[in-house]
């Protein structure tokens, strides 16, 4: 026989990587000698009873691979099993192309029907009927023939017309095709038929009519999930996950990133749904689209500069060089400073981040003796509203909204505090700072001025050169198409700055991002700031990172706040979810940080290797996790701005914040004591500013969102003395 194709299904890897470490090292060398020759006599490759298309080879002495055969040389993984077992339950192996979708599934109907409860047994003549107590079949109201209507995997029926409890609900969903347990979970939270039908089967449905015995055109469709490589399966064995987002995009989102908007259009989504995924492929369809050029006419960004270091990695694996050639990759403050520093050439000021402009801010309020005001407060009214909105006089200030921003103030207040912010940018200047939202708002007006000459230039039909001549700017736009991620945390400059640095039209920004997630006090409104998505967003709700214990647990980390949507709306998390299932979140008491270091000791130790993160609220608990995890002998790395200073350390620890778009398979979320999260600082503010309060109070629990979410497989969530009061 020649040289075949094995690619391994999605799903399978899961299972996979439930065997032992011996048998993964022996898939490995497996799937080499199969490519190489199938027929060589050590594999023992055959058909399997009853089956067309389903073959067995040997991995080992004790376990066989089960490979479907699409046609040709094309071979698919579908799983590993115990030799015996695959012999013993031939007729519990199922196989098909999708109707709706045109994909191929595969079933283990033995697995999958362990997870739903075993028929009752049969009542006794003698004793009365027990109907009544019966729990219903939780979708017995729903015909087999809507079932199969909505993409339902047909072999699943029996089975599902079992399941009376949500556990054998996730336990199947667990097994089965994706579109099975998407149409499943959405039915059981309450959707109706026609809304599955409309946001979930209908985006996954080809329009031609599916050959079901055509398993060469069903290996094609993007409803078939598999890999491509040797690498892919690679990854599988070594680190648990073969990156799909190189390989696949859920045709739902591949809708999103395909579709020609009329203006500004936006993807929200919770952790782990794809946003990020989506915006990367967005970017490569954007410039290829574009067609050949040299400039870079396609803008990606985002909040921080290691989050832009990582798109740039995941682009160029996307896409490859040629694409990324096409695009500049900087994080937004990046992209302000560089439009800014031309005109600051030889003025020897120095920029000053958020953290050390509050100490300024400090320093100034107790030279003035100042306590009706705190530094903070002012910090975020100058940067947010002044800044933000480009607010350049007290009359201006005085009509200024201000949403967002909880306290209310006064004509006095506002005037009070206009004369601080005077004295405040003058004590900058005489020590020649500038703060980072300065240079946005700088930025902003630049871009602006710029925009303004262009549509004189295209209005006035004056050279170019004349252009150039009296305004010293460009006659064009930087950028032709900007994709943003993490667009919660921007500020208000940033969003004009963004706004005029492409012109309005079809395609022109595409904005990822979730408010759950907004761990900076950025809060705006984009409609307010030129930026209009209304009728142009999407919501992404299935996660692909983390489990459905995991998922559940970060979700009531939440509460019942209130969540804005970038626009004068609310956003919620209805309907997010995760087929993938794993252990229960374990939230574990200590009677001090010295007992509960030792225990972080304990339990990496006790996990032994995989991807291992601790994180704390605070920066100084960073040291004491990295030192005591050492002296156990464990190599520990922190993570700094520009992410781990050690990538290889086997454990890397930081602060909440530095965990911002990272991913482990195992996650420790130290400390979480009330008075660090919720802070000392946040809880003072209860009496003297409750609207403050409640916006902090909501910060920090998107921070422990976001913490909890990193996580794939398992969350330990530990603290001392009180627990925070986030905590189920």
């Amino acid at each position: 026989m020649s040289t075949v194709t094995l690619r391994l299904l999605d799903k399978a890897d899961k299972e996979i990587l439930k065997l032992p470490r011996a048998v993964k090292g022996a898939i490995y060398d497996f799937q080499h000698k199969f490519r190489q020759d199938p027929e060589s006599p050590g594999l023992r490759f055959k058909q399997l009873k009853g089956h067309p298309r389903l073959y067995s080879a040997r991995v080992n002495l004790d376990y066989r691979a089960l490979l479907l055969h699409a046609g040709g040389g094309d071979y698919i993984l579908v799983a590993v099993k115990p030799r015996q077992e695959v012999y013993d339950n031939l007729d519990k192996f199922a196989y098909q192309i999708n109707p709706v979708t045109g994909g191929i599934e595969f079933l283990d109907l033995l697995t999958i029907g362990g997870k739903v409860a075993a028929e009752p047994e049969p009542t006794p003549a003698a004793m009365p009927p027990a109907e009544e107590n019966s729990p219903e079949p939780l979708f017995a109201k729903f015909p087999a023939e809507t079932l199969l209507g909505l993409g339902v995997a047909e072999p699943l029926l029996p089975l599902i017309a079992k399941i009376t409890t949500e556990d054998e609900l996730l336990g199947l969903t667990t097994y089965a095709p994706q579109l099975t347990g998407e149409v499943l979970l959405a039915l059981y939270d309450g959707k109706t038929v026609d809304e599955v039908m409309d946001q979930i089967t209908t985006p996954v449905a080809v329009e031609e009519t599916v050959d079901t015995d055509d398993y060469q055109a069903a290996l094609a469709r993007p409803a078939t999930v598999v890999t491509t490589e040797d690498t892919a399966l690679q990854e599988v064995l070594e680190d648990g996950d073969f990156g799909r987002w190189k390989v696949f995009l859920h045709p739902t989102q591949q809708k999103i990133v395909d579709r020609v908007y009329s203006g500004p259009a936006r993807v929200t989504g919770g952790p782990g749904t794809g946003k990020t995924i989506v915006a990367l492929h967005r970017v490569k369809h954007l410039v290829e689209r574009l067609g050949p050029g040299e400039g870079k006419d396609v803008l990606l960004t985002t909040f921080n500069k290691n989050l832009a270091a990582d798109l740039r990695r995941r682009l160029l694996d996307l896409a490859g060089q040629e694409i990324v050639k096409r695009v500049d990759i900087v994080n937004i403050d990046k992209l302000a400073s560089d439009l800014v520093a031309p005109t600051q050439a030889g003025t020897g000021r120095q920029w000053i981040d958020d953290t050390k402009a509050v100490i300024q801010w400090q320093e100034l309020l107790d030279e003035l003796g100042e306590h009706k005001w705190d530094a903070e407060f002012l910090h975020a009214e100058w940067s947010q509203v002044i800044l933000g909105q480009g607010v350049a006089t007290r009359a201006d200030y005085f009509r200024a909204r201000r949403a967002g921003r909880g306290r209310a103030i006064s004509r006095q207040d506002r005037a009070e505090i206009w004369k601080l912010v005077e004295r405040y940018v003058m004590r900058l200047d005489d020590r020649k700072l500038w703060t980072f939202r300065q240079v946005a708002e700088r930025a902003a007006r630049l871009a602006i001025e710029r925009a303004k000459a262009i549509a004189t230039y295209e209005a006035d039909q004056i050279s170019s050169v004349k252009l150039q001549h009296e305004s010293g700017i460009w006659y064009r736009h930087p950028y032709r198409h900007i994709v943003v991620d993490e667009a919660q945390d921007l500020g208000a400059a940033h969003w004009r700055m963004l706004r005029a640095m492409v012109p309005e039209g079809p395609d022109d920004l595409f904005i990822a991002g979730d408010t759950h997630q907004r761990i900076y006090a950025n809060q705006v409104s984009l409609g307010s700031l030129g930026v209009n998505i209304r009728g142009r967003s999407s919501k992404l709700t299935l996660s692909y990172r983390t489990t459905h214990e995991i998922l559940g647990t970060a979700c009531r980390l939440l509460g019942e706040e209130e969540w804005d949507d970038l626009d004068d709306g609310t956003d919620d998390l209805t309907g997010y979810r995760s087929v993938l299932r794993g252990p229960d979140p374990v939230l574990t008491p200590y009677p001090t940080w010295a007992a509960e270091l030792d225990g972080i000791a304990e339990l990496v130790k006790e996990w032994g290797g995989g991807s291992i993160a601790v994180c704390v609220p605070e920066r100084w608990m960073v040291a004491e996790v990295e030192n005591r995890l050492g002296r156990a002998g464990i190599m520990a790395a922190s993570i700094g701005p520009d992410g781990p200073k050690l990538v290889e350390a086997p454990v890397h620890v930081g602060t909440m914040h530095r965990f911002k778009g990272l991913e482990y398979q195992r996650m420790i979320l130290a400390g979480v004591a009330e008075g660090r999260l919720p802070g000392e600082r946040i809880l003072a503010f209860e009496k003297d500013d409750p609207l403050r309060f409640r916006r902090e109070l909501q910060r920090a629990r998107s921070l422990l969102f976001v913490a909890a979410t990193r996580a794939r497989d398992s969350v330990v969530i530990s603290w001392h003395g009180t627990k925070s009061r986030f905590l189920p």
